[in-house]
């Protein structure tokens, strides 16, 4: 067990080594795009503490996995976005709904399985859509969104289209097949795909060095040649939006994919049935990481360099606070799904001889 430990701290200190934060002026990116990305920061990290309490009050059915510490990972990427490109991600998929436009509303009534979630309440915690955002998807089957995203991407040069797939997915993934069979096709085909890997240091309870046969993951995006590689300070929001707006313009201008694994870290557990520490992983570990936290960063950078007041700051925290309060207020008044809702969306068209006939077998 002591072996186990030493290893999880050597593996941290060598994360905490990679980062690389220059000291950069962030007035050329101007102070409405740094301040949405706050808010969308704030706004995510509220909503995540809100949907932790609705869940211990039996609000929330089912698995519930937090975002908490990843936050920029998400709003960097999403915000290098144009309107009309496409997102994919797994089951951690709360925050990642919010910054590409569904509202935050309809994400909590989504968790609390009520009718005017933007899944109509069928999807739960880890199965947001949004299709007028083309947010695709909340997939709770690990890596399978992968190839989805590489069929999108195929649509979309087929139709002589110029938009991207901006694809998330865990650490966990890259040890499976539909990792290598998607990122094959989208290298080999030239696809307009932007596949990002959120290493937050563990797959469930088992920490990445365990299971993995590289040091850091970006190194399988180098079998594929036509595939550009890069590994990201996931806990700096800046370098995420930086990443990504050059990843979508390679993809739009040379038809050439990319992966990049961004370096970040969920402060609680997996999903809300897992402690937060004192199994896996050790209390001080947690605490360690929490001093870089993304949006405590970014907040004392902008402070910093006067695009930011500690007024302004509370304002934006205080509204993300009311919007989260509100989306709660908005699910628990919203009415459940009929018991009939169940055989909808099941089939694309009427099933034929009825509902009589669809259980008669039984």
């Amino acid at each position: 067990m002591e072996q186990e430990v030493s290893q999880q701290e050597a593996q941290q200190e060598r994360r905490v080594a990679d980062r690389d934060r220059p000291d950069v002026d962030l007035s050329a990116y101007g102070r409405e795009l740094l301040h949405e990305m706050l808010w969308s920061m704030l706004l995510s990290r509220r909503f995540e503490e809100k949907c932790a309490e609705a869940y211990q009050m039996g609000r929330i059915g089912g698995f519930c996995h937090l975002y908490i510490g990843q936050e920029a990972v998400a709003v960097g990427a999403i915000r290098a976005l144009r309107s009309d490109d496409y997102v994919f991600t797994a089951y951690r998929d709360h925050a990642q709904a919010i910054v590409r436009g569904i509202t935050p509303r309809a994400v909590m009534a989504e968790l609390f399985g009520r009718v005017d979630g933007c899944s109509g309440g069928a999807g739960g915690s880890m199965h947001m859509f949004g299709a007028d955002v083309n947010f695709m998807g909340g997939h709770g089957i690990v890596g399978t969104h992968l190839p989805l995203a590489a069929g999108v991407g195929y649509a979309i040069r087929y139709r002589g289209g110029d938009q991207v797939v901006l694809c998330f997915f865990g650490d966990s993934v890259v040890n499976g097949g539909p990792f290598h069979e998607a990122f094959n096709m989208v290298a080999k085909w030239g696809l307009p795909v932007v596949y990002i890997v959120e290493n937050n240091a563990y797959g469930m309870g088992t920490a990445t060095d365990r299971v993995a046969s590289v040091e850091q993951l970006v190194t399988r995006g180098h079998a594929y040649e036509e595939m550009h590689s890069e590994r990201v300070d996931g806990q700096d929001v800046i370098a995420m939006y930086d990443a990504v707006t050059r990843a979508a313009d390679r993809a739009r201008d040379e038809l050439r994919p990319t992966f990049l694994e961004a370096v970040t870290y969920r402060y609680l557990g997996h999903s809300m049935s897992d402690p937060a520490h004192g199994t896996y992983r050790t209390k001080e570990e947690v605490q360690r990481e929490r001093q870089n936290d993304p949006i405590a960063t970014l907040c004392d950078r902008l402070i910093s360099q006067d695009l930011l007041s500690q007024e302004e700051y509370d304002r934006l925290d205080k509204a993300a606070i009311a919007a989260s309060e509100d989306a709660a207020e908005f699910a628990e008044n919203s009415p459940a799904p009929d018991a009939s809702a169940i055989y909808e969306n099941v089939y694309r068209d009427e099933y034929l001889g009825g509902l009589d006939r669809r259980d008669a077998w039984r």
